[in-house]
Protein backbone atom coordinates (compact mmCIF):
# COMPACT_ATOMS: atom_id res chain seq x y z
CA UNK A 1 0.00 0.00 0.00
CA UNK A 2 3.16 2.14 0.52
CA UNK A 3 2.62 2.83 -3.58
CA UNK A 4 -0.21 4.29 -3.31
CA UNK A 5 0.82 6.71 -0.54
CA UNK A 6 2.04 8.84 -3.29
CA UNK A 7 -1.44 9.77 -4.38
CA UNK A 8 -2.47 11.27 -1.01
CA UNK A 9 -3.77 15.00 -0.74
CA UNK A 10 -3.13 17.14 2.08
CA UNK A 11 -6.25 19.07 2.43
CA UNK A 12 -5.79 20.06 5.56
CA UNK A 13 -4.61 24.28 5.67
CA UNK A 14 -5.32 24.48 2.01
CA UNK A 15 -7.04 27.71 1.49
CA UNK A 16 -10.04 28.40 -0.23
CA UNK A 17 -8.59 28.43 -4.39
CA UNK A 18 -7.34 26.32 -6.91
CA UNK A 19 -4.35 23.55 -6.65
CA UNK A 20 -2.82 21.40 -9.55
CA UNK A 21 -1.46 17.56 -8.89
CA UNK A 22 0.34 15.63 -10.91
CA UNK A 23 0.61 11.59 -11.00
CA UNK A 24 2.63 9.18 -12.98
CA UNK A 25 1.13 5.68 -12.55
CA UNK A 26 3.02 2.71 -13.53
CA UNK A 27 3.10 -1.12 -13.05
CA UNK A 28 2.48 -0.76 -10.07
CA UNK A 29 0.16 1.29 -9.30
CA UNK A 30 -2.26 -1.35 -10.74
CA UNK A 31 -0.69 -3.87 -8.97
CA UNK A 32 -1.22 -2.17 -5.64
CA UNK A 33 -4.64 -1.32 -6.56
CA UNK A 34 -5.48 -5.51 -6.10
CA UNK A 35 -8.15 -5.92 -9.01
CA UNK A 36 -7.47 -7.99 -12.25
CA UNK A 37 -9.02 -5.61 -15.32
CA UNK A 38 -5.82 -3.83 -15.67
CA UNK A 39 -2.28 -5.34 -14.85
CA UNK A 40 -0.04 -2.92 -16.65
CA UNK A 41 -0.46 0.73 -18.01
CA UNK A 42 0.97 4.08 -18.22
CA UNK A 43 -0.96 7.10 -17.37
CA UNK A 44 -0.62 10.49 -16.71
CA UNK A 45 -2.90 12.60 -14.82
CA UNK A 46 -3.45 15.73 -13.87
CA UNK A 47 -5.85 17.22 -10.85
CA UNK A 48 -7.14 20.53 -10.65
CA UNK A 49 -8.47 20.86 -6.80
CA UNK A 50 -10.94 23.19 -5.98
CA UNK A 51 -11.56 24.13 -2.69
CA UNK A 52 -14.40 25.99 -1.16
CA UNK A 53 -15.97 26.24 2.31
CA UNK A 54 -18.67 23.18 1.85
CA UNK A 55 -16.68 20.93 -0.77
CA UNK A 56 -14.05 20.13 -2.85
CA UNK A 57 -14.03 19.80 -6.80
CA UNK A 58 -11.42 17.63 -8.55
CA UNK A 59 -11.01 17.63 -11.72
CA UNK A 60 -9.21 14.77 -13.32
CA UNK A 61 -7.57 14.91 -17.06
CA UNK A 62 -5.96 11.28 -17.50
CA UNK A 63 -3.56 10.37 -20.02
CA UNK A 64 -1.97 7.38 -21.12
CA UNK A 65 -2.09 3.45 -22.37
CA UNK A 66 -3.15 0.35 -20.54
CA UNK A 67 -2.09 -3.07 -21.69
CA UNK A 68 -5.33 -5.15 -22.45
CA UNK A 69 -6.18 -8.57 -23.56
CA UNK A 70 -8.17 -9.01 -26.78
CA UNK A 71 -11.37 -10.94 -26.35
CA UNK A 72 -10.70 -12.42 -29.90
CA UNK A 73 -7.12 -13.52 -30.48
CA UNK A 74 -6.16 -13.10 -26.41
CA UNK A 75 -3.15 -10.72 -27.65
CA UNK A 76 -1.82 -8.12 -25.70
CA UNK A 77 -2.50 -4.31 -26.87
CA UNK A 78 -2.28 -1.33 -25.80
CA UNK A 79 -5.72 0.75 -25.22
CA UNK A 80 -5.17 4.63 -25.67
CA UNK A 81 -6.89 6.19 -22.27
CA UNK A 82 -7.82 10.16 -22.24
CA UNK A 83 -10.33 11.10 -19.97
CA UNK A 84 -11.95 14.43 -18.40
CA UNK A 85 -13.89 13.60 -14.91
CA UNK A 86 -14.93 15.39 -12.32
CA UNK A 87 -15.52 14.04 -8.53
CA UNK A 88 -17.40 16.39 -5.83
CA UNK A 89 -16.07 15.96 -2.22
CA UNK A 90 -19.04 17.29 -0.30
CA UNK A 91 -18.38 18.31 3.74
CA UNK A 92 -20.20 16.57 5.86
CA UNK A 93 -20.77 14.87 9.24
CA UNK A 94 -20.22 11.38 8.10
CA UNK A 95 -18.34 9.54 4.67
CA UNK A 96 -20.85 8.08 2.45
CA UNK A 97 -20.83 7.72 -1.60
CA UNK A 98 -24.07 9.90 -2.57
CA UNK A 99 -23.57 9.04 -6.34
CA UNK A 100 -20.73 8.43 -9.05
CA UNK A 101 -20.28 12.22 -8.90
CA UNK A 102 -20.51 12.90 -5.36
CA UNK A 103 -19.41 12.08 -1.97
CA UNK A 104 -19.53 13.18 1.72
CA UNK A 105 -16.56 13.28 3.94
CA UNK A 106 -16.12 14.36 7.42
CA UNK A 107 -14.98 17.81 7.84
CA UNK A 108 -11.98 16.36 9.83
CA UNK A 109 -10.84 14.55 7.48
CA UNK A 110 -6.85 15.58 6.50
CA UNK A 111 -6.01 13.63 3.08
CA UNK A 112 -7.67 12.42 0.53
CA UNK A 113 -6.09 9.52 -1.73
CA UNK A 114 -6.96 9.97 -5.42
CA UNK A 115 -6.00 6.61 -6.45
CA UNK A 116 -9.36 4.62 -6.57
CA UNK A 117 -10.84 7.90 -8.90
CA UNK A 118 -8.14 7.30 -10.91
CA UNK A 119 -8.31 3.81 -11.09
CA UNK A 120 -12.35 4.08 -11.71
CA UNK A 121 -12.01 7.05 -14.24
CA UNK A 122 -9.40 5.11 -16.38
CA UNK A 123 -11.80 1.22 -16.24
CA UNK A 124 -14.88 3.84 -16.69
CA UNK A 125 -13.15 4.87 -20.13
CA UNK A 126 -11.76 1.30 -21.55
CA UNK A 127 -14.24 -0.20 -24.24
CA UNK A 128 -16.55 -3.23 -23.21
CA UNK A 129 -15.40 -5.39 -26.09
CA UNK A 130 -11.66 -5.57 -25.97
CA UNK A 131 -10.40 -6.09 -29.90
CA UNK A 132 -6.65 -5.67 -31.17
CA UNK A 133 -6.75 -2.47 -33.31
CA UNK A 134 -5.88 -4.79 -36.54
CA UNK A 135 -9.78 -5.80 -36.16
CA UNK A 136 -11.53 -3.20 -35.41
CA UNK A 137 -11.91 -2.03 -38.94
CA UNK A 138 -12.78 -5.49 -39.99
CA UNK A 139 -15.16 -5.84 -37.31
CA UNK A 140 -17.25 -2.04 -38.44
CA UNK A 141 -17.32 -3.69 -42.27
CA UNK A 142 -18.33 -7.39 -41.20
CA UNK A 143 -21.10 -5.50 -39.59
CA UNK A 144 -22.47 -3.83 -42.30
CA UNK A 145 -22.14 -6.57 -44.95
CA UNK A 146 -23.53 -9.64 -42.75
CA UNK A 147 -26.41 -7.65 -41.57
CA UNK A 148 -29.87 -9.43 -42.98
CA UNK A 149 -33.29 -7.95 -42.48
CA UNK A 150 -34.57 -10.74 -40.14
CA UNK A 151 -38.52 -8.57 -39.27
CA UNK A 152 -40.19 -5.80 -41.06
CA UNK A 153 -42.94 -3.95 -40.12
CA UNK A 154 -43.88 -1.14 -42.15
CA UNK A 155 -45.96 0.45 -45.29
CA UNK A 156 -47.41 -3.08 -45.92
CA UNK A 157 -48.30 -3.64 -42.87
CA UNK A 158 -50.05 -0.48 -42.18
CA UNK A 159 -51.93 -0.94 -45.54
CA UNK A 160 -53.42 -3.62 -44.40
CA UNK A 161 -55.33 -2.59 -41.34
CA UNK A 162 -56.07 0.44 -43.25
CA UNK A 163 -57.64 -1.85 -45.82
CA UNK A 164 -61.16 -1.55 -44.64
CA UNK A 165 -62.33 -5.36 -46.37
CA UNK A 166 -60.09 -7.25 -45.25
CA UNK A 167 -61.39 -6.39 -41.67
CA UNK A 168 -63.12 -9.56 -39.75
CA UNK A 169 -66.77 -8.65 -39.19
CA UNK A 170 -66.51 -8.86 -36.11
CA UNK A 171 -63.74 -6.18 -35.13
CA UNK A 172 -66.02 -3.99 -37.43
CA UNK A 173 -68.26 -2.89 -34.75
CA UNK A 174 -64.92 -1.91 -32.49
CA UNK A 175 -63.21 0.03 -34.84
CA UNK A 176 -66.61 2.25 -35.07
CA UNK A 177 -66.20 3.01 -31.53
CA UNK A 178 -63.05 3.91 -31.51
CA UNK A 179 -63.44 6.36 -34.75
CA UNK A 180 -66.29 8.16 -32.83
Amino acid sequence: MNVLRAYDINIVGLEKKRYEYDFTSDDSFFAAMEQELIKKGNIQTHVLLDKSETMIRLDFHIVGTVEQVCDRSLDEYDEPVDTQQTMLLKFGDHNEELSDEIELIERNTSTINVARYIFEFVSLSLPMKRLHPRFRDEEDVDDEQDSKLIYQSGSEAANDSDDQSDIDPRWAALRKLSDN
